[in-house]
């Protein structure tokens, strides 16, 4: 018998940075390290990831990380957990791991502790064994795993459908699921994110009819976002070009590799005769694919907007096509965006968020498979609490009765001793990482704040030259503003904020004998002006003193 525990360091009530780990006695298995991108609420995050000090601390008994497939919100977090945990064993499959690659330096990928696995071949770790079993989603090779243990199953489903169209590397292999199912599982771990949604995801996840009606109806160049990683919408875009006269040219780096690999590979399937270069990129029959490399979404079409893109001008005959529908999160940031796109004069084209789904589990899907897996214990994850709450609730009408369905925040623990629930109330540490360009560091709710600062009263900079030997002010101080107030209409509080700066030096540096306390005039600087702009502006611009001595 074993005691087991499950939590989660990110992934419950959110959407993205999904982080699944599991404790066996001393054994530790982590399920997707993924990332989400901010809200726009943190200023200057690109993304955010888990804090993952729980692996650190315990990482002579890490088995390893077990990736379901590569989308970020999955594997986004990988290339930052490397940095700190440079040989902890990475499993996933070819196309997963190819993709995880594409996020790292050569000298990462030199030392990092890659596993290739393959779908149905079983991975042993002691007692316990992992079984990887393919699962539909909308990139090749995705799996949910199985952790036997000796008190029972533990199943991971990661991101599916049930869509009897998917074939080759995207088909379910339904035969081994049920399998698992009547060999018995303690505790089913299941996505979340479409469970208030009826009926299936099927045929909803296809879309190759709305993009044959957009090629069709628009005879200039169209410019599609993709996500990335998104295979099957590529394939689909793929496909329908083919059928017309049109050329896709691909833009970016990282989506031509990515694309290349997956051709190479065998993932997708084009005629590169339609794969066009530059020179094609201002005419009409062009389709225009772009993507973005680990930023918030839309970063690379905002640039084009912008003007900011060195290749691509919008043209108010161009027909930009969001290829995705959006998801919760990003509704907000997708309106901004298609109405910028119609203030340039462009037609813009989006998927529909009613009728064109991702490739999540809806209601049914949901029912399926809990009907194949049968577990004791019930835990959704991957979604909002409502989504989680949604889930619960199908479990219940399924039969599961509601003490074995697990509702939990990120680091509260379920514990099982014995295949029982003890109803414990451990709870786990967890935080957030936020991620600035591509520093691996931490950003901090300090540098927040003074982003924050900076960002709704401005800046003032009081900068002032004292004589090296007397002491005496040589020049100053002068005032410099940004972001605080107009200067051409405040001369009056520019005079009053110089003849206050200048009586706080003089008094702190009279005994010309001593040794001037820098610091000391900086927070007095600071303080009394601090008071002085509340109480005339009601503001509180940061405050910068700069002092040197010549």
């Amino acid at each position: 018998m074993s005691k087991i525990k499950i939590f989660s360091l990110g992934g419950l009530n959110e959407n993205g940075k999904n982080m699944y780990v599991v404790k066996v006695d001393r054994d530790i298995f982590v399920f997707d390290a993924g990332l989400k991108y901010d809200n726009d609420l943190n200023l200057g995050i690109d993304y955010i990831i888990p804090n993952f000090d729980y692996l650190i601390k315990n990482k002579k008994n890490l088995k390893g990380i077990f990736l379901t497939h590569g989308h970020e919100s999955n594997m986004g977090a990988v290339p930052d957990i490397l940095e700190a945990l440079p040989k902890v064993p990475i499993y996933g499959t070819k196309l997963t791991l190819e993709i995880v690659k594409n996020d790292l330096t050569v000298e990462q990928i030199a030392k990092a502790n890659f596993k290739e696995i393959r779908p149905h071949v079983k991975l042993e770790f002691g007692k316990n064994s992992i079984f990887p079993i393919s699962v539909t989603h909308s990139i090749p090779d995705a799996v949910c795993y199985v952790l036997y243990t000796v008190d029972g199953a533990i199943v991971y489903t990661g991101d599916f459908v049930f869509d009897s169209t998917m074939m080759g590397a995207y088909k379910t292999d339904i035969g081994k699921l049920a399998y698992v199912g009547k060999q018995g599982v303690l505790c089913l771990l299941c996505e979340s994110m479409y469970a208030e949604k009826e009926g299936h995801t099927s045929p909803n996840n296809r879309v190759s009819g709305f993009i044959r009606e957009v090629l069709v109806k628009n005879e200039n160049r169209i410019i599609a976002t993709v996500f990335p990683a998104h295979f099957y919408r590529i394939q689909e875009i793929f496909n329908e070009v083919s059928n017309t006269h049109r050329k896709v040219v691909i833009m970016g780096k990282t989506l031509q590799d990515t694309i290349n690999r997956a051709v190479d590979e065998g993932y997708l399937t084009l005629d590169r005769s339609r794969v066009g270069t530059l020179s094609d990129l201002d005419n009409k029959d062009t389709v225009v694919l772009i993507s973005d490399e680990k930023e918030k979404p839309f970063a690379n079409l905002e640039r084009i907007i912008k003007g900011y893109d060195k290749y691509i001008k919008i043209k108010d005959t161009d027909t930009i096509f969001i290829t995705e529908p959006s998801y919760p999160g990003i509704e907000k940031r997708t309106a901004i965006i298609m109405d910028d796109i119609a203030m340039l004069g462009a037609n813009a084209v989006s998927l529909s968020s009613k009728k064109h789904l991702l490739h999540h589990a809806s209601r049914e899907d949901l029912m399926l498979m809990i009907n194949l897996m049968n577990p004791k214990y019930y835990f959704p994850v991957k979604g909002e609490y409502r989504n989680q709450y949604a889930n619960a609730e199908i479990a219940e009408e399924l039969g599961i009765s509601k003490e074995n369905i697990i509702l939990k925040q990120n680091g509260d623990v379920l514990e099982l001793v014995h295949g029982n629930n003890t109803n414990s109330t451990e709870h786990v540490d967890v935080d957030e990482i936020l991620i600035d360009g591509k520093s691996q560091n931490d950003i901090g709710n300090l540098v927040l704040k003074d982003r924050e600062m900076l960002g709704e009263n401005g800046i003032v900079i009081i900068s002032c030259t004292l004589d090296k030997q007397s002491k005496k002010i040589l020049g100053g101080p002068e005032i410099l503003t940004r972001g605080f107030i107009y200067v051409k209409e405040s001369q009056d509080l520019l005079e009053e904020t110089k003849r206050i700066s200048k009586e706080v030096i003089e008094a702190s540096i009279e005994d010309a004998t001593k040794r001037v306390d820098y610091s000391r005039i900086k927070n007095d600087v600071r303080d009394i002006l601090g008071k002085f702009f509340y109480n005339e502006t009601g503001a509180k611009p940061m405050i910068i003193t700069v002092i040197q001595e010549v």
